[in-house]
């Protein structure tokens, strides 16, 4: 099964995944679909406040984050770790659950970084925000760094993050059931 979205002018066929007996949700991967990361990083940077800084976390938004940092000129952008790595000075950690991982896992930035973004605007981007629960662990990474949260973006909106005018999104991505239909929203 799968569900045909249009992302801001482009088309994909995104496949059907199982959650649970009764949740599925479209598989939006931009890994190896250069056209959609391009497009969507142009996208987004056309809604884009004023920022210093672009942070996205690990790892599924890594592409779109480049290639945001690529196409506005700048020099430096921000990974949310999934975990503290050797070449760290030291890390802030926030732990975080989301509807693709299933589990609890750490979010993690680098003192260095953290430094960087002491007083600096930051906007927060992903891919897609569903629960919301990635997203609020970035903000308070961004917090305890010190950091101005100027903006929250992602390509698409799934399940809770629907509707929400917080975000900035170029999509809103359906539930579904496992039929395939589309999940009537709560």
């Amino acid at each position: 099964m799968t569900y045909e979205m249009d992302i801001a002018g482009l088309k994909r066929e995104l496949p059907l995944c199982k959650v649970t007996d009764e949740l599925y949700i479209g598989a939006f991967v931009m890994f190896g679909d250069v056209e959609l990361t391009v497009h969507c990083a142009a996208e987004l940077l056309k809604r884009a406040p004023e920022y210093d800084y672009i942070i996205a976390p690990e790892a599924k938004s890594i592409p779109l984050l480049y290639e945001m940092a690529r196409q506005s000129g700048a020099e430096k952008y921000f990974l949310a770790r999934k975990g503290p790595k050797a070449y760290m000075s030291g890390v802030f950690e926030v732990a975080v659950k989301s509807i693709t991982t299933m589990s609890v896992q750490k979010l993690v930035i680098d003192v260095a970084d953290a430094e960087l973004m002491k007083g600096k605007r930051i906007l927060i981007v992903d891919d897609v925000i569903s629960t919301g629960e990635s997203l609020h662990a970035m903000e308070e990474l961004v917090k305890a760094a010190g950091g101005v949260i100027v903006g929250k973006m992602a390509v698409l909106a799934e399940g809770d993050a629907i509707g929400r005018d917080d975000i900035i999104v170029l999509n809103s991505l359906p539930l579904f059931n496992a039929d395939g239909s589309v999940r009537e929203r709560k």
